[in-house]
């Protein structure tokens, strides 16, 4: 990747990103976490909660799955057992309407397999957000649903509606996983399946799940032009001093090939790593001394049209018909 491009990723892609973690000027309404028990959307809500707190933000917990609220949330509703009109209506008392609110909803499991009759997913997500509003929600992507019923056979399944809906799209990925598909990628080799993937009795979560050192994020988001940006990014543990990265700057996601390495630091481009079409003074100077077969046929007159040139030999029986 050429340094300028890789400079401006840096300059706007990780721009965006702090921005959303700030939930500075509603930049996504709504944003979508993917996770799954290889990598939980854990770290990455604490740091949307800390960077709310750092902007001044109100940060509303609703729990599907949390017994307790966890720390700097300035509210915080239980959700467990509650149909969707009731847990509106909690969080309708807890929002102050006049400040900047950040939504977080810890699992929409439980909105999927019990749906309000009267008011849709699609409804209820839409009725929580509002210009002062914006709203985060998980998604477990390993827990399985029920097949769909016969009345709704041709109605899109509950992920394919959130994508639609959200305005920004956060894949978590363990960073012990990602180095390991990376390196087979290297190498022209099948990527490793981890977990349930691996198709082994007993087995559900694989290697290196839940890396203490972070979490990548796989970035997916829509401007309102309907133009879309997609990013990798590595998120720090909190207890570590480093801030948000772009993947490939990550000393470890790098390359670690000695010789582009070398290429790099002697700034040479992608074309000197291929054969010289050039020739050099002294390739000249030999080619220009070369005789070429036939040589002496090429000192003639043009227009002559084409000669055979043939020494005879003592053996060979010349007849003065052959001469022409």
């Amino acid at each position: 990747m050429s340094p300028l491009t890789l400079q401006h990723r840096r300059a706007h892609n990780l721009l965006l990103m702090q921005k959303l973690l700030s939930t500075r000027d509603a930049s996504s309404p709504f944003t979508l976490v993917l996770d799954s028990v290889e990598q939980t959307a854990g770290p990455l809500a604490r740091a949307w909660v800390r960077g709310a707190k750092a902007s001044k933000t109100d940060v509303v917990f609703v729990a599907y799955e949390s017994l307790k609220a966890p720390g700097d949330v300035s509210g915080f509703v239980k959700a467990r057992g509650r149909d969707a009109e009731a847990v509106r209506g909690e969080i309708a008392r807890v929002v102050v309407g006049s400040r900047r609110t950040l939504l977080i909803l810890d699992s929409l499991y439980p909105l999927i397999m019990n749906p309000h009759p009267s008011l849709p997913l699609s409804s209820f997500l839409s009725s929580l957000t509002s210009p002062t509003t914006s709203l985060l929600a998980i998604y477990h992507t390993d827990v399985p649903l029920p097949s769909p019923s016969s009345t709704t056979t041709y109605a899109p399944t509950p992920l394919t509606l959130l994508r639609y809906l959200a305005t920004t799209v956060l894949t978590t990925h363990s960073f012990s996983q990602t180095l390991a598909r990376k390196r087979a990628a290297e190498k022209s080799r099948s990527g490793p399946l981890f977990g349930r993937e691996e198709g082994k009795e007993g087995v559900l979560v694989g290697m290196g799940a839940n890396d203490s050192r972070g979490c990548v994020i796989e970035m997916e988001y829509r401007r309102k032009s309907g133009r879309g940006i997609e990013e990798w990014f590595f998120l720090p543990e909190l207890h570590r001093d480093d801030r948000i990265v772009l993947l490939d700057d990550h000393e470890l996601y790098r390359r670690s090939d000695a010789n582009e390495g070398t290429l790099e630091a002697d700034g040479l481009g992608a074309e000197s790593a291929t054969f010289e079409l050039e020739l050099t003074e002294k390739q000249r100077r030999d080619r220009e001394g070369v005789v070429l077969p036939y040589f002496d046929a090429q000192k003639g007159e043009g227009g002559g049209g084409g000669r055979i040139l043939y020494d005879m030999g003592v053996e060979d029986d010349f007849d003065e018909e052959d001469e022409i």
